[in-house]
């Protein structure tokens, strides 16, 4: 009973002292706040910046495609026959035959309302049969396409070449580049956060001395300033996660207007996980800043 009633007293002493701190030094806590609250919003728009162009990449990539062209001596049992040998090569994904009718209907659609001008095809279509072949990696196109091409029965394979291979290598920048770019702003929000909160430390370095020489344990005079970080960087994140949120949730509104083409990730699962490594990351960030940057005013 006693025991409970002692660590109920410490639990007390440690909040108490936490929230005095934060009190005492509002200026600084605030100016704490401020760099916590925007280190993790530009970190915060800078992984919705990078989830956007992901999706970007991929829906390129996902439209990349190998057009098959196939002789006009194929007959239906040959073409099946080749429609499976092309399915057994462990980098196809699908494949789907275009007949020269379905082909033709398609470039009409395509053509809107100028598709009178191939009224005249309807009678002698030029346009061969076809497969549609999708790869499960974009990357592998170019050396499918040319297994293909080697195979009895096809004629010509077309899928975009040199177009593909610069539009493969602009994707890969863009992961890169994205990643790369998020590594350096966490890096640098980290140390913002725990200079600013090392400086609320150096603040307090009598008042840490007076607690050590009267006996106080290191877990003891470091947990009220690990509690204080957190407070801070809970604070911090939640402001952070409100200004992220109502701005990207007013971008996607103003682009379905203006700009409908442009599809932004809109799936409420991923975006709660951005917002929530956000609210998370500004804990860690005031609880790791404030434990380590008591370190050097703990040596005896």
């Amino acid at each position: 009973m006693g025991c409970t009633a002692v660590n109920f007293n410490t639990i007390k002493y440690f909040f108490r002292e936490a929230f005095h701190s934060l009190i005492r030094n509002s200026w600084l806590s605030i100016s704490s706040v401020g760099i916590v609250t925007v280190s993790l919003i530009i970190l915060g728009a800078s992984l919705l910046l990078v989830v956007n162009a992901e999706k970007l990449a991929q829906s390129v990539e996902s439209s990349v495609e190998i057009t098959a062209f196939l002789e006009e001596s194929v007959g239906t049992v040959d073409r099946d026959e080749l429609a499976e040998k092309i399915k057994s090569n462990p980098e196809v994904d699908t494949v789907e035959f275009v007949s020269k009718e379905q082909a033709l209907r398609e470039m009409k659609e395509s053509f809107g309302e100028r598709a009178d001008i191939l009224e005249s095809l309807e009678e002698s279509n030029p346009l061969p049969d076809a497969f549609r072949v999708k790869t499960k990696q974009a990357a592998a196109v170019p050396a499918t396409a040319q297994k293909i091409e080697e195979m009895t029965g096809i004629e010509q394979v077309r899928y975009g070449q040199g177009v593909v291979e610069k539009l493969l290598n602009v994707t890969r920048w863009v992961r890169y580049a994205s990643l790369a770019t998020l590594t350096m702003l966490t890096l640098a929000a980290v140390f913002i956060i725990a200079t600013t909160i090392r400086m609320s430390v150096f603040a307090r370095r009598r008042e840490i001395g007076i607690m050590k020489i009267l006996g106080a344990t290191n877990w003891f005079v470091r947990f009220p300033f690990v509690l204080e970080g957190i407070v801070l960087g809970l604070t911090g994140g939640l402001i952070a996660v409100l200004v992220v949120d109502l701005a990207y949730l007013s971008l996607m509104d103003k682009l379905k207007i203006s700009l409908p083409f442009i599809q932004l990730v809109s799936e409420p699962r991923t975006i709660l996980y951005i917002l929530g490594s956000m609210l998370g990351l500004g804990v860690l960030i005031g609880a790791l800043g404030s434990w380590f940057s008591l370190r050097k005013f703990l040596k005896v």
